[in-house]
């Protein structure tokens, strides 16, 4: 009977909490919306869809996956690590995954300055409307996602055995969230119209 128990609670009570997987069911479905809004438009004007995403640097796109993929890598790592009580390599994997989102960034970063170099802003045509909306928010979740895994790795650093699994395994989740959204933009955007 408490297996059972044990059973569903593990379902209700998912690595990070309900309220955690909620938002990021709601976050997927955002960018969803938008990547489904893209291919319609993208219906509608073939020609500059196909045109302007061929400006986009393909090779930036795919550098940026390597270094998101890789941080989601060692952000598994790090909740490993914790759970096995090896609090100092857990760190050491947070500042892994941290790095990760950091060059991702400033991969971005480039690859914005070069569409605003070349004329390319929010308002020069769907697709870059789609484009700037989709990866611009999708950066905001990268950079808050930093945040939350700086505070994870302070938190074990300052009370090893206080820090909460339930806090590392959200931040964990948030930041695969990250990845996630990063594996469904990247082809839409930069591959497939």
């Amino acid at each position: 009977m408490t297996e059972t128990l044990n059973k569903y609670k593990n379902f209700y009570y998912p690595p990070g909490g309900i309220l955690l997987w909620i938002i990021i069911l709601i976050e997927l479905f955002t960018f969803g919306m938008g990547l489904v809004g893209l291919m319609l438009f993208a219906q509608e004007e073939p020609e500059v869809y196909h045109s302007s995403r061929m400006q986009l640097n393909a090779t930036y796109g795919a550098i940026n996956t390597i270094f998101l993929l890789g941080s989601g890598y060692f952000m598994a790592k790090a909740v490993l690590r914790y759970k096995q009580q090896l609090y100092q390599k857990a760190v050491q994997f947070i500042r892994y995954a941290m790095a990760g989102g950091l060059l991702f960034i400033l991969l971005k970063s480039l690859e914005y300055f070069e569409k605003l170099q070349a004329g390319h802003d929010l308002s020069s045509n769907m697709f870059y409307t789609f484009y700037w909306l989709l990866t611009g928010f999708h950066v905001v979740h990268v950079l808050v996602g930093l945040v939350i895994l700086a505070v994870i790795a302070r938190g074990i650093r300052k009370n090893k055995e206080g820090a909460v699994l339930d806090d590392i395994e959200a931040g964990a989740a948030f930041w695969h969230m990250c990845d996630l959204i990063w594996l469904l933009l990247f082809p839409t955007l930069y591959l497939i119209l």
